[in-house]
Parts: structure tokens; sequence; C-alpha cells
């Protein structure tokens, strides 16, 4: 259920007989032919998903992330890490004030993982929290299903080409992608990266059926709803 959903009346009494919920973390950065929001939807969405049988409460996705080699591509936006640490750190901290002591971090963008380290040094001063960070598109599961149907996938490719990321009005290219260097896309400015990478797309096709994409979809669910279920201690 989402947090827009409740009052703080609802809050209270959840938190009477519950103290889990889910944070939501993405992105607001360029994906080729993809919704600029890509990450942001796909976090939400998971987490929707996973905790709506289990009741637990959704808060609402945090849109922006640390994207800074995106920079080039209009309509990206990037936070520097100190800065989603910093808003990740208040929002903990209000949570456990509340009294929400069990909190799964769905993260969907790839530049946001350094904000895994600094939970874990703020998990020390907050004995008896228990916090879960869940990159949910490459957890074990999900990354064996999207590997099974095609090994060559990543950023802004079809792996991340779903009903409710793709734009009505964008027509997909109908091939595939080389595949980046990872290594060299690192080491180059916000100018470089968009001469290397064109329209956005690291690397493979930029769509798969629909029938494909609900399988990974079911897996992220699955996956996303046992970590709810299992071992907190």
């Amino acid at each position: 259920m989402k947090f827009a959903s409740l009052s703080w009346q609802d809050a209270e009494k959840y938190l009477q007989k519950d103290d889990m919920c889910i944070l939501p973390i993405g992105c607001t950065e360029q994906h080729a032919f993809l919704s600029l929001c890509t990450d942001s939807i796909l976090a939400e969405k998971i987490s929707l998903d996973a905790a709506g049988p289990l009741n637990i409460p959704v808060l609402p996705v945090l849109n922006y992330g640390h994207t800074p080699l995106f920079m080039d591509y209009p309509g990206t936006i990037t936070l520097k890490i100190e800065t989603l640490c910093s808003i990740t750190q208040d929002i903990l901290d209000s949570l456990v004030h509340h009294g929400f002591h069990r909190i799964l971090i769905v993260n969907g963008h790839g530049g946001n993982m350094p904000l895994s380290a600094y939970i874990d040094k703020w998990k020390l001063n907050n004995h008896g929290v228990k916090i879960k960070f869940h990159n949910w598109w490459n957890a074990p599961k999900t990354i064996a299903k999207v590997f099974e149907i095609d090994p060559v996938a990543s950023h802004a490719s079809w792996m991340e080409n779903f009903e409710w990321t793709r734009l009505k009005k964008a027509e997909q290219p109908e091939l595939q992608k080389e595949m980046i260097d990872i290594e060299l896309l690192r080491k180059s400015t916000p100018e470089e990266v968009r001469r290397l990478l064109g329209d956005g797309n690291f690397g493979g096709y930029y769509s798969r059926s629909d029938d494909e994409m609900n399988q990974i979809w079911e897996t992220a669910i699955m996956e996303t709803r046992e970590l709810l279920m299992n071992d907190w201690s």
C-alpha cells in the first residue's frame, strides 16, 4: 500500500501491529528511448507489487540519484553522493523515530550503490533497526532470468523496456547494439559519454516480447517479496 493512501492515524494504527516499510530509490536520467524516470518507475512498482499482498506500506519513491556521467543528456538530474546519503539518512531517521524498525530499501539505479555502505555505518548508531538494501534488477534470481532470456542486456536496453517505462511516441530501433566498454565509459567525461553512447543504450536489443518481460518481472516480484517475508534477524 502506498504512503499516499494513508493518513497519520492510519500510520499510527499500522505501527501498533508491525514495524516494516519499503523505501524505493530511483533516479532521473537518460534511458535512450525510454522514460527519463525509468529507474524510479521500476523501483516504485516492484516495491508496490511485492508488498501488495502483505499490506506493507511503501514510501514515495526518491526520484533523484547519483548520475554525473549522463549530465550531457538533457533531462538528467544528478545529486552529489553526499547529498543522496544525507537525504536518505533524514528519511531513515524520521522512520525510526516513528517506530519503523524493519526497512527494505529497493534501489533501482546503479549509481546509488555507494549508499549501501553509508547505511551500514548509519546502522552502527541505530541498534535494533534492520535494513536490507536490495538492488532489484541485479538480484541473483532476477539477473539469472535476464541472462537466460538474453545475456546481452544493459542500461537502457531491452531489460528495462517494460510496458510501464515505454513511451508511446518513441519508436524502438530493431537492432542489437554492440556493448560499450564499461571501463572506458567510467573514465570518460559527460561529453565523451554522450559521444561514445549516442542514444544512451549501453548495448543489446532495444526491446523484447512482453511475455519475456513479464517473466522477468514476476521473478523480481517474488525475489523482493521473499526479502520482506524472511530473515530479519
